[in-house]
């Protein structure tokens, strides 16, 4: 553990003490917070072993951010907003479209290649490069979205803080997730899979091959699938109900890119230099 995530996990354990007046504090939860919003940091990353794997310092360190920041008014031409926190700026210079609607915080990270339609982007989120944030998406606080992502129309990727061990949700690479989606609790998108409209997706939600009827998992669509919202019959005392469940429909090739999933160059071109 670095000097850093130990000052900020020994800040946590007594966070009574961390306060605007506090400058060791402020320091230290300042920098941690600016390292997720350059990227040099995250909350959570899948390791070589396909664990995902949180640093629990980052979401202590997000926590104790409130705990610093007072409320002030900011203006954005005609709107007005009181927060805590800043909006993240420079689009530009990072090589991000934003078009307008688009909101952003300070302390979520994008990368460069990345589009945001009309949406939101929480601290603490991790967008990577050439990902769209379709129109009225939203990436909850921590969560951790991959390389060529399409997040389509009125997704909803659900955040994390606390409790402070609970896992972000993690969308890999190359994954498509259908218009209305909810992805929420930690549940796992894998890569290059594709999820249809309206599914809902968490850790809770068996996810069943359609081929087997086995089930595979719970709240993780596995790599190179093609997995839609559907639901199975279970009785209990009070009678038979029909329960959610997600249904991988299809297995795809690594690298095969479903039709739905074949995102608009044109929305993507946005002329800056990355």
């Amino acid at each position: 553990m670095s000097d850093l995530a130990t000052t900020i996990a020994t800040l946590y354990e007594d966070a009574a003490s961390v306060n605007p007046d506090n400058a060791r504090a402020v320091a230290a939860v300042m920098e941690a917070v600016g390292l997720l919003d350059s990227g040099a940091e995250r909350v959570a990353f899948v390791d070589a072993a396909g664990t995902v794997v949180v640093n629990e310092w980052a979401k202590q360190a997000i926590l104790l951010l409130f705990r610093i920041r007072s409320m002030t008014t900011e203006m954005v031409g005609p709107f007005e907003y009181t927060d805590k926190l800043d909006l993240k700026r420079n689009y530009a210079a990072q090589g991000v479209r934003a078009v307008p609607g688009a909101i952003a915080r300070w302390g979520a990270y994008l990368a460069p290649g990345v589009v945001l339609m009309p949406s939101f982007v929480n601290l603490g989120a991790y967008v990577d490069e050439g990902t769209m944030v379709d129109t009225w998406a939203t990436v909850g606080s921590c969560a951790q979205i991959g390389k060529n992502v399409h997040l389509a129309g009125g997704v909803g990727i659900g955040g994390v803080l606390e409790p402070p061990n609970a896992v972000p949700v993690v969308i890999e690479d190359d994954a498509f997730i259908g218009s209305r989606c909810m992805v929420t609790e930690g549940a796992r998108v894998g890569r290059g899979a594709v999820l249809g409209a309206g599914t809902i997706l968490n850790p809770s939600i068996p996810v069943i091959d359609a081929d087997s009827g086995e089930e595979i998992s719970r709240g993780h669509v596995p790599d190179w699938s093609v997995a839609v919202g559907a639901s199975r019959r279970k009785e209990f005392s009070g009678g038979e109900f029909f329960l959610p469940c997600v249904l991988v429909l299809k297995h795809l090739s690594e690298g095969e890119r479903h039709d739905k999933a074949k995102l608009n160059d044109v929305l993507r071109t946005h002329g800056i230099a990355t």
